[in-house]
């Protein structure tokens, strides 16, 4: 029922973004949904079902010996799911910026950020590694937490869908879009997330809730979305985005945030209104 609900989201995405575009696009929107989806394969085949099993048996664990943080309190089961939902997003936010701040573990996200557009199979596009830590974090997270099973594939589930959400290149209206930002993240908030601009990348980590973002400071609005070259600059090469070139960039030589000719991108100051568009 969850992969159905996913791949429904998944089309429906994909037809509202065909429909109602926010940013041009660079490249051929087949060849890249069959590469991310590709590499999406991949990553299941190799990482994501080898590790499911364990996560489902930390969540069973945590529950049948009262383990963690929240069987520490006598809940109602629903206080128990919502508390549980809220604290897996907010590490996860942490999760993300150290994922940006640790040299090691940006070998395996740059993969994602390398994509040079943005759409809903961006949400599939991980690396094997960055799964198999994410994986070994989400046990941590399950163990502390005190997660049960149902707590952990309705957050799992709600994950992947808001992923699918705000990478798709939807336009939403603006004003919809602006009321939207005051909760959960969209998809003009998270494409300044993805933008060549190193200080609009390292910012806007939410996954689903902008709260996070707004308590520590990472928010970042207000840009113009036809400004916005979706990215890495050191990796603007359509060669490089193969699958195979995709596999083997963390374990290359990482380059330095800079252009091919050495210019490092920075935003200029914009007088256009609120910048939403």
């Amino acid at each position: 029922m969850r992969l159905i609900i996913l791949a429904l989201i998944f089309v429906v995405a994909l037809v509202c973004e065909s429909l109602w575009r926010l940013r041009e696009t660079t490249e051929s929107k087949r060849k890249r949904i069959l590469r991310n989806l590709g590499l999406a394969c991949v990553s299941a085949i190799f990482v994501r079902f080898a590790f499911l099993p364990f996560e489902v048996w930390a969540a069973d664990f945590a529950a049948r010996s009262k383990f963690g943080l929240l069987n520490s309190f006598p809940l109602t089961d629903l206080v128990r799911v919502a508390l549980g939902f809220v604290l897996l997003e907010y590490t996860l936010y942490w999760w993300h910026y150290l994922n940006h701040r640790i040299a090691f573990l940006w070998r395996f996200h740059n993969v994602h950020h390398t994509d040079l557009d943005l759409d809903v199979s961006t949400a599939s596009r991980f690396h094997f590694g960055e799964l198999a830590f994410s994986s070994i974090f989400r046990v941590v997270q399950i163990l502390l937490i005190g997660i049960d099973v149902r707590t952990f594939l309705l957050f799992e589930t709600c994950v992947t869908a808001f992923a699918q959400f705000h990478h798709s290149n939807l336009r939403l209206p603006e004003r919809l879009d602006s009321w939207l930002t005051g909760l959960i993240v969209t998809p003009r908030m998270h494409g300044i997330h993805h933008s060549i601009v190193r200080d609009e990348t390292d910012s806007n980590y939410g996954i689903i809730f902008t709260i996070w973002d707004r308590v520590h400071r990472s928010l970042k609005l207000g840009i113009p979305q036809d400004e916005i070259v979706i990215g890495v600059p050191s990796y603007r090469s359509f060669e490089e985005n193969s699958l195979a070139g995709l596999l083997f960039i963390p374990f290359r030589k990482q380059r330095r945030w800079e252009l091919p000719n050495g210019v490092i991108p920075v935003r200029k100051q914009t007088s256009r209104g609120s910048g939403n568009d």
